[in-house]
């Protein structure tokens, strides 16, 4: 699969050069044939997918094998996804799941040690952190070690049921659960359950509506 990857990065400096000389429309077209040649690449990385997938040059994608996802899968570029079975010693079973209809805008960061599932019909704004895991202990112990390489720990598992939409900049912490048709408000950082038909904003997030 790396000739895909190959192929792509052809595709993009082609366009990036041919782009100041000819009309927008076919630049487009052409971007457009690039990321399918990207999306394969990423999708042959993958656990499993559910029909096609549309994910926009550049991804991080660590621990594919443990990552699957439903159709219509769609990213804007720049996503971190890991999925991490290993760290420092430290062995892990992650599983991170996708439903279908879902899309990511810029800038969003996915990180498993445990679980993570995203349910079908599920808009995700630029710039979220979801994770299941902290950097070490909020503790006086933690500092004799250095910042990247304390110990993973999880609390548990994030869900984040169907037609769940979150706005830009929110952060998604471990052991949360996010009740079908919520809305998570712009930069709110959610640390504890968010009911069904919720619209919950704020930091720490608490739900200010029920729809």
């Amino acid at each position: 699969m790396r000739i895909l990857k190959i192929l792509y990065l052809i595709f993009y400096y082609i366009i990036y050069a041919v782009s100041y000389v000819i009309n927008y429309r076919i630049v487009n077209f052409l971007k457009k044939i690039g990321n399918v040649i990207y999306s394969s690449w990423i999708n042959a990385r993958l656990k499993s997918s559910n029909g096609v997938i549309n994910i926009e040059y550049p991804i991080t994608l660590q621990g594919g094998k443990h990552i699957a996802v439903g159709k219509h899968f769609g990213t804007k570029g720049r996503l971190r996804l890991e999925a991490i079975d290993t760290f420092f010693g430290q062995s892990f079973s992650p599983e991170i799941f996708f439903g279908d209809n879902v899309y990511l805008n810029y800038d969003c960061h996915i990180g498993c040690i445990n679980k993570i599932v995203i349910g079908n019909n599920v808009l995700i704004g630029s710039r979220v952190l979801i994770t299941d895991h902290f950097h070490g202990g909020i503790d006086s112990s933690s500092l004799d070690t250095a910042p990247n390489t304390r110990r993973l720990t999880s609390k548990g598992a994030v869900i984040i049921e169907d037609n769940v939409w979150i706005g830009e900049g929110a952060v998604i912490m471990p052991n949360v659960t996010i009740g079908r048709n919520a809305i998570i408000g712009a930069n709110a950082v959610v640390t504890k359950d968010v009911p069904a038909n919720a619209v919950a904003a704020g930091i720490p997030a608490r739900v200010i509506k029920i729809l």
